[in-house]
């Protein structure tokens, strides 16, 4: 992945450059660190997850959700599931691509994959449930719909 900016949002041209297949129109870029190593010298399960919510984060500000303000939803983490198509190793370049997938009333599924070396190395989905500041349970604004329908070609539950 030469000339790929880490940590910079990668809009659906430049996956598509890369070979990424839609539906996937936001990516991240980034490369493999002797931290992420488990004992085994492959990445650790865990190095995923915290890939996958950096992501979330720059998703969440390209797309104008935000996680701070008086009136800005609490978004939590209710589920994630992993599964491991391919390891990873030690200084690699991988993309890391997310989508809203399908949408609830007060929450919505967000579809992960890992890119690397060419291939799918790791798929995964969360349930991300939006909150008000008491804890209770906030609708996705119709905005907020409308807009991850476009983006991202997410459906009604």
């Amino acid at each position: 992945m030469k000339n790929i900016p880490y940590h910079t949002p990668l809009d659906a041209d430049t996956l598509r450059a890369l070979g990424i297949p839609e539906p996937w129109a936001f990516g991240v870029a980034d490369r493999t660190r002797f931290s992420e190593l488990d004992p085994l010298g492959h990445i650790n399960n865990a190095a995923y997850l915290a890939w996958f919510e950096s992501f979330r984060i720059q998703y969440m500000q390209a797309y104008g959700i935000g996680y701070s303000g008086a009136d800005a939803p609490q978004l939590v983490l209710r589920q994630v599931q992993v599964d491991y198509l391919a390891e990873m190793k030690l200084a690699e370049d991988y993309i890391v691509t997310g989508r809203a997938s399908v949408l609830r009333t007060s929450s919505f599924k967000m579809d992960y994959a890992v890119w690397s070396g060419g291939s799918l190395r790791t798929t995964s989905h969360a349930i991300i449930v939006l909150l008000n500041a008491d804890g209770t349970k906030r609708a996705i604004s119709p905005e907020l719909r409308d807009m991850l329908k476009t983006r991202d070609g997410a459906t009604d539950a």
